[in-house]
């Protein structure tokens, strides 16, 4: 069953940001950009090379009014810690989710009931709260922060420009393709 267009359940979350705990809720989602980016577990191998790459591309995410959520099913206390331990996890700014009761991964469907962790998955939330793309990954194999900001560029392009498309490799400034009869069979 595809998540496209499935809009994010109500959910309430403790998050550890900028040495501080808070509350993010679905009503932070509402008006803007938004990425979820589940990983198995803190205190990993692949995740921080992740975590770490996303933070460095944080600053161009905001640029574009989309805001990071990472998420993992330890709980916001052992974000903390990982923090506190990590150089590669001291880099991020954007919040660090707490999922314990897996309600998240979850209402996401990457859950991995016999592990106890979540899937590699990537989602992009439009503002209207639903997910307009995703991505599951094996757990040995690690994404790309360029290739997701493009993704998420290309997602606000079709939002803001309804009837146009957005052809492979597309960047920003790019030709983009107006569905036609005339392109059928042609490109």
């Amino acid at each position: 069953m595809s998540l496209i267009n499935k809009e994010v359940s109500d959910f309430s979350v403790q998050a550890f940001q900028n040495n501080e705990f808070r509350t993010v809720t679905k009503a932070d989602l509402k008006g803007k950009w938004s990425v979820f980016f589940f990983y198995p577990a803190d205190f990993s191998f692949i995740c921080p090379t992740e975590l770490e790459d996303l933070a460095n591309k944080y600053e161009e995410f905001k640029g574009i009014g989309c805001e990071i959520y990472s998420v993992s099913c330890d709980t916001h206390f052992v974000h903390k810690a990982w923090h506190d331990a990590s150089e590669r996890i001291q880099k991020i700014q954007y919040p660090m989710l707490a999922d314990p009761t897996h309600a998240l991964s979850r209402d996401f469907d990457v859950y991995i009931e016999a592990r106890g962790v979540s899937e590699r998955g990537t989602f992009i939330v439009n503002p209207d709260g639903k997910i307009v793309a995703y991505e599951v990954n094996a757990g040995n194999v690690g994404r790309n922060a360029d290739e997701l900001f493009r993704k998420v560029q290309a997602s606000q392009f079709v939002y803001e420009h309804g009837g146009e498309v957005c052809p492979a490799k597309w960047q920003p400034g790019a030709e983009t393709l107006k569905p036609s009869l005339d392109l059928v069979g042609k490109l």
